[in-house]
């Protein structure tokens, strides 16, 4: 993560930061992302290409400035450089002040990082105010703006229910992916597989309600009796962002047929998604039902992680 980086190359000499404020369009990555340049080395990426040689050209030259000058850019990504996506990106620039940096000793994925642009540096704080997105477009942020943004980026929670072959799949998969990944079963005998809470049969459909508004609950588990009350439970509460089941389109319309019955409005039972995976991937192996199902689950709206406001 850029945190310990920055933590690393900060005891060791000058550094830059460059950080993605905000896109629009077709982006090679979203705001939140950054790099580190140091005067012979690159740590993360932007997304390569023409507008990272571009962004390590100007890291580099600031570094040739006093400890925390910065600059905001912006950059078209049409012919200019040489680019076809078609989208904007607006970059934050900075000779990283290494004097300044107390604030690590706070920062923590999830926590909100504030910038405040100065005249003669950046100002930052942890904090744990509500994010709202920076612009691609308009006027530039400048001296006196504020900059907040989650660290780490959006990662969306998502709560497993279930850790047989399917459970483990999505599991392994996971890993790199704005995911957050809580995982559930009721079953003593996997409380030794790595992320596995086990919890008691009559406990685990309290996790379903405690489950953020943002999150995506997936239902797989070794029962369908089981699987029922977790449907039950996820479509009885508020609208979550996913509510998944593992299943074919005949449990789809015994479970739907039997929500009914036991009164969830028809409003509720369009929610349910199942079965799970984008449509048109058909193997039954665990990971293609995974990788399936996690594509699915990144084409959900993503919230976004970043603000800037006027001081």
């Amino acid at each position: 993560m850029w945190l310990s980086d920055l933590a690393r190359l900060a005891g060791i000499g000058p550094v830059a930061m460059v950080s993605v404020l905000a896109t629009e369009g077709s982006a090679p990555r979203g705001a939140g992302t950054r790099m580190l340049v140091t005067p012979d080395a690159l740590f993360g990426t932007i997304g390569g290409g023409a507008l990272e040689f571009r962004a390590v050209e100007q890291a580099r030259a600031v570094l040739d400035h006093a400890p925390g000058t910065w600059r905001v850019q912006d950059y078209p990504l049409g012919p200019l450089l040489g680019q076809c996506c078609g989208g904007r990106v607006r970059l934050l620039v900075e000779h990283v002040d290494r004097a300044a940096l107390s604030w690590l000793a706070e920062a923590a994925e999830g926590r909100v990082l504030v910038s405040m642009l100065g005249e003669q540096g950046i100002a930052r704080q942890v904090d744990d105010c509500p994010p709202i997105p920076v612009s691609a477009r308009g006027d530039k942020p400048g001296v006196g703006a504020r900059i907040a943004e989650v660290i780490g980026g959006y990662r969306r929670p998502v709560y497993l229910l279930g850790a047989g072959h399917v459970g483990q799949a999505i599991a392994r998969h996971v890993e790199g992916l704005p995911i957050r990944l809580a995982w559930f079963d009721v079953r003593d005998e996997l409380a030794n597989i790595a992320g596995v809470t086990v919890v008691a049969d009559e406990a685990i459909a309290g996790c379903v309600a405690e489950a953020p508004d943002d999150a995506a609950v997936v239902i797989l588990t070794h029962d369908h009796a089981l699987d029922y009350r977790l449907t039950l439970a996820a479509l009885s509460r508020a609208p979550l962002a996913f509510t998944g089941l593992i299943g074919s389109m005949t449990k789809r319309a015994r479970f739907l047929a039997r929500l009914e019955r036991d009164g969830v409005s028809a409003e509720a039972r369009g929610r349910l998604t199942c079965p799970i995976g984008l449509p048109g991937v058909t193997g039954k192996e665990p990971d293609v039902i995974a990788v399936a199902l996690l594509a699915q689950l990144l084409q959900l709206p993503q919230v976004q992680a970043v603000r800037a406001a006027a001081a």
